[in-house]
């Protein structure tokens, strides 16, 4: 889900640690499956032509010849899928295609874009094209979640650019999916594969959504190519109690305070002005194990978001740190947060 954890112990070295290895885990076991699965552009077909990279569950030896001879299509005209909550994938078996193509059931309006780095939150159906039969389904449990880039390359190619919110028709070859079959027999050597996806959510690169107004007496903040930085008034006496103030209102999952969340964000010490945290890169960990001041202050906050918090001392590190980065006692904290995902 991320590159590490929150740090702001409430996010010390320590808990950095411990929540990036819980965080890692509970994702990984969620797209653990031997059967992985895996907006809009407004074009119904994509097709993806590039030469995806081998992953963990796609052999990068050349696929095998299926054991049924079919003529590899070039699109999906020949597939159709029913317009319900739980789809039905409907084609002539055998059948095969000659590359990754997508074709948009569904679409969304939502400018969120996923990437082939994106961690989504999806239900899906895999179905074998050269038997016709379903191998996989989440729609009969609950979604998954999990990082693209632990899937096969068919799956990640074929929701790269799609729109959170819409419906998806995947095709891929075996070179894409499982060049030597999988492990349970469902898929052989050079089968062709088709999903179809709904994508629910996914993480945001960065804050995405409606800016709010400034709200009066707050620090300034101004955004660069290299992230974020405040106007500090430091002759200033800081606010006795927590500040919060929305920058961009994003458009995600509320957060709550059970909630796992990646973020990215900075903090300055109000005294000197001076930067206290750096971690303007993905970040990951469970709300209920941080500090004071970030469990009020970023509950009912919503993924895309960007929130101000002015943090008093007795909500953040009353005694300061000792540790890296090391803070004096009693000192008031500004931070600059993006809430990227909230699971």
């Amino acid at each position: 889900m991320s590159s590490g954890s929150i740090q702001p112990v409430s996010i010390s070295k320590s808990i950095r640690i411990a929540l990036a290895a819980a965080t890692t885990a509970a994702l990984l076991s969620a797209c653990s499956s031997t059967t992985e699965t895996p907006s809009p552009e407004p074009s119904t077909e994509q097709s993806v032509s590039e030469s995806p990279a081998a992953s963990d569950s796609a052999s990068p030896e050349p696929s095998a010849s299926p054991s049924v001879s079919v003529e590899p299509s070039t699109d999906l005209g020949a597939i159709t899928v029913t317009d319900t909550d739980k789809p039905e994938v409907q084609f002539a078996a055998p059948w095969a295609i000659s590359s990754t193509t997508t074709k948009v059931l569904r679409p969304s309006a939502n400018p969120q874009h996923l990437t082939q780095d994106s961690v989504v939150k999806l239900n899906y159906v895999g179905v074998n094209g050269t038997t016709g039969e379903i191998f996989d389904t989440s729609y009969d449990s609950s979604p998954k979640v999990f990082p693209l880039s632990n899937v096969v390359p068919g799956f990640r190619l074929g929701l790269d650019k799609q729109a959170v919110g819409s419906r998806v028709l995947i095709g891929m070859p075996a070179s894409d999916g499982y060049p030597q079959g999988n492990q349970s027999g469902s898929i052989k050597p050079g089968d062709s594969l088709l999903f179809v996806v709904d994508i629910i959510s996914a993480n945001f690169e960065g804050a995405m959504g409606e800016e709010q107004p400034p709200v009066e007496g707050m620090p300034q903040v101004s955004v660069g190519t290299d992230g974020p930085s405040v106007s500090l008034d430091t002759a200033k006496q800081p606010p006795e109690q927590l500040q919060v103030a929305p920058l961009i209102k994003g458009s995600g999952q509320p957060v709550t305070a059970e909630s796992l969340l990646q973020v990215k964000y900075r903090s300055w010490v109000w005294s000197s002005g001076e930067q206290f945290e750096d971690s303007w890169a993905p970040q990951s960990g469970r709300l209920s194990g941080l500090i004071e001041g970030w469990k009020q202050g970023l509950v009912g906050q919503t993924a895309g978001s960007r929130v101000l918090l002015v943090v008093p001392p007795a909500l953040a590190y009353p005694e300061g740190r000792s540790t890296s980065p090391a803070l004096q006692p009693g000192q008031t904290l500004v931070y600059v947060i993006d809430i990227l995902d909230v699971q």
